[in-house]
């Protein structure tokens, strides 16, 4: 039996990973949906949180893959559409269970970068907060906290407020695994045309896996003011997938396409 052949039913021309991550992330956000609606916020449970924070788990993350924005259906179908389009070929280059590896790793190295970008971010604060409770010095903690300069608060609330700002910091979505996907598909089809829209022009797909990455960077580094999308995640789930792949390769399995 080919390889390459799926099953009938559902989606019949789509290998059974990519299927089965289509269906769980779009029921996922459909029942993340409803129960939000009952008054239960599932993505404060199961989104990535600060590893600092109360509210963190480490099987967000994994869960937080499956959480998408309820504002709209838009960021869930770009995610699906992108597994569609190029994972259903990487799945039947490689085989379910190593696209299906590819796909977590991916995922939760993009999650990694993630934490390791917000601690980052979070340093000065933390570090205004200490000197509070510490030396009772809020000279740069009034410029993180909506609190007066030279007034004294108790020890209790300036913590409580620290958990506040560190359990607001969450990420969702499964964009990491999908930068990772790009990535994989550059890399392994590096000249197929691909197109952009409004763009007649076909793109080999080395120069727009490099020019999301280079985009990504920029966003990231500019931290544009009211942008909230992760930039460095995206780049998190492009750079553990290429170490991936090496490690592939470096290891002999497969010729660079069949890893399988």
């Amino acid at each position: 039996m080919s390889r390459f052949q799926t099953s009938n039913g559902f989606m019949p021309n789509v290998p059974v990973i990519t299927k089965n991550l289509i269906i769980i992330n779009a029921l996922a956000w459909l029942l993340t949906v409803v129960l939000k609606r009952s008054g239960l916020d599932v993505q404060h449970f199961l989104g990535m949180h600060y590893v600092g924070s109360d509210a963190f788990f480490p099987t967000q993350l994994i869960t937080y893959m499956f959480m998408h924005d309820l504002s709209g259906v838009w960021h869930v179908f770009f995610n699906m559409f992108a597994v569609f389009m190029f994972g259903r070929i990487l799945e039947q280059v490689w085989g379910p269970k190593r696209f299906l590896l590819f796909y977590l790793v991916t995922g939760v190295g993009a999650g990694i970068i993630q934490q390791i970008t917000w601690y980052i971010d979070l340093m000065p604060f933390l570090s205004s907060v200490d000197d509070y409770l510490v030396h009772g010095d809020s000279s740069t903690l009034s410029g993180f906290l909506n609190i007066q300069y030279g007034v004294q608060y108790s020890s209790q609330s300036i913590i409580e407020a620290k958990e506040m700002v560190l359990n607001s910091m969450l990420t969702i979505g499964a964009s990491g695994a999908v930068f990772g996907i790009l990535l994989a598909f550059g890399m392994l089809f590096p000249d197929a045309p691909l197109y952009l829209m409004f763009i007649p022009v076909p793109i080999k797909a080395k120069y727009m896996v490099i020019g999301y990455g280079l985009i990504e960077l920029f966003q990231g580094v500019s931290n544009f003011s009211g942008d909230n999308v992760a930039h460095f995640a995206h780049l998190g789930g492009m750079l553990f997938g290429f170490f991936l792949i090496r490690y592939w390769k470096k290891k002999g399995i497969g010729n660079g396409f069949y890893l399988g």
